[in-house]
């Protein structure tokens, strides 16, 4: 028997993808059409003799959180249940406080995932290599390749390259270490508990030593990237497995356009019928496009390519939408345009108006490069980036709104560069 855990952390955190995270948490925003989190609980659905899957995490239990979960618990035919955490405990803390819960059963094995990335999630092949490296209570680290400058952004591994064994870990070094980089998807057996547990009682003693603090420091605070898979390393526990498909993390709203470009081209494998074509009396479509039924598209329209359109958006004539996520309710007015943008929640761009934001893709002659997760500041400036708009935002006619952030609930009345408009 196998079991899941994605760590869905907290709104202390986040800040990089406002103002979208002020409406719904940030796992269970929408990308490529369903929610974040939706993702990867169908990949872990899809793992044979998987029966549970744990959401960990510190956001107060709400009935949007809920309503997914009976959603998913119905749609993938599992259980899924979300432990709450008193605080932020970090990667290793929140599985650690929670091992009870998650060794319930007696599973082999789990899997652990952040909820931040979007990835191919190749779980079956990650339990076929862990059968066939090493010992049987062995774990695995998902890996990629990076470009030498940004590997240093990640947690870096160096493998024995005949036995795939993790030699050393560390956590985005200030020099260049290796270009085989952590997914933040991984595999454990129980045994990893024993591991979490030595570094827990450390704290507690090192605790006892220090004068007392303002309650921060905490000894169940546990990070597995820093604390556990440094010491692991090097000793024929830890393995490496690299995969060849699509990984990208999810920590600014300009990655979330990036991860939904990959998923929506995942679609011709996974789920073909999500995604839109031409039709009679359709509108016109080109490459990936996710419609959702509810939406109301006038037929003049252009979408694509990569664009996700949410429940109730309305689009209008002649409107022209590309690599951009429009969310449930939105309103694009006749002949409006929107590029490298996210459109919030009930917001509306009147006639004419023009919405377009820099795309911060990764290199593309580099096959190692991976998106930047850039600040919103950069030298005391806002950092050139798509465009959001946050939910109920006016947008009115003929006005042109460039590598803006518009907070909720506002009216413009002029046009805007490089702003955010509070």
């Amino acid at each position: 028997m196998l079991k899941a855990v994605i760590l869905i952390g907290g709104p202390q955190k986040g800040t990089r993808f406002r103002p979208l995270s002020f409406e719904v948490p940030k796992p269970l925003f929408p990308v490529a059409g369903v929610p974040m989190l939706q993702h990867h609980i169908a990949a872990c659905a899809k793992v044979p003799n998987l029966k549970e899957i744990l959401l960990i995490g510190f956001y107060q239990p709400n009935e949007e959180l809920t309503r997914f979960l009976l959603n998913a618990q119905q749609e993938f035919k599992i259980s899924i249940r979300y432990l709450q955490e008193y605080a932020a405990l970090g990667t290793g803390g929140g599985i650690y406080h929670f091992r009870d819960q998650i060794v319930s059963g007696s599973p082999e094995a789990f899997f652990v995932l952040n909820a931040d990335v979007c990835s191919a999630f190749p779980l079956k092949e990650m339990l076929s290599f862990q059968k066939e490296h090493g010992e049987p209570n062995s774990f695995v680290i998902l890996a990629t390749t990076s470009n030498r400058k940004q590997s240093m952004n990640y947690g870096c591994i160096v493998e024995n390259e005949e036995t795939n064994e993790v030699l050393h870990y560390v956590e985005k070094p200030s020099t260049f270490v290796s270009d085989i980089v952590n997914c933040g998807i991984y595999l454990f057996t129980p045994d990893i508990f024993q591991h979490i547990g030595t570094v827990f009682q450390k704290n507690q003693q090192d605790m006892l030593l220090e004068e007392p603090t303002n309650g921060w420091h905490r000894a169940e605070v546990i990070r597995l990237e820093q604390d556990i898979f440094t010491s692991l390393a090097g000793q024929g526990k830890l393995f490496v497995y690299k995969t060849l498909s699509f990984w990208s993390q999810i920590k600014s709203a300009g990655s979330a356009i990036y991860a939904s470009r990959l998923y929506l081209n995942q679609y011709h494998i996974s789920h073909p019928e999500r995604l839109a074509s031409d039709k009679a009396g359709g509108p016109k479509i080109s490459g990936n496009v996710y419609i959702h039924p509810t939406a109301t598209i006038d037929p003049t329209a252009m979408l694509g390519p990569n664009v996700s359109i949410g429940t109730g958006v309305t689009i209008g004539a002649g409107v022209r939408v590309r690599e951009s996520i429009i969310l449930h309710g939105a309103t694009l007015q006749d002949h409006c345009c929107v590029l490298n943008s996210i459109v919030g929640w009930d917001s509306t761009i009147g006639k004419w108006a023009r919405v377009e934001g820099t795309p911060s893709d990764p290199n593309p002659n580099d096959p190692f490069a991976k998106i930047d997760s850039e600040t919103l500041f950069r030298e005391g400036k806002l950092t050139p980036s798509i465009t959001i708009l946050g939910c109920n935002v006016t947008i009115p006619s003929e006005v042109i709104i460039l590598n803006s952030i518009v907070l909720p609930h506002k009216d413009l009345n002029r046009s805007f560069k490089n702003q955010i408009i509070l």
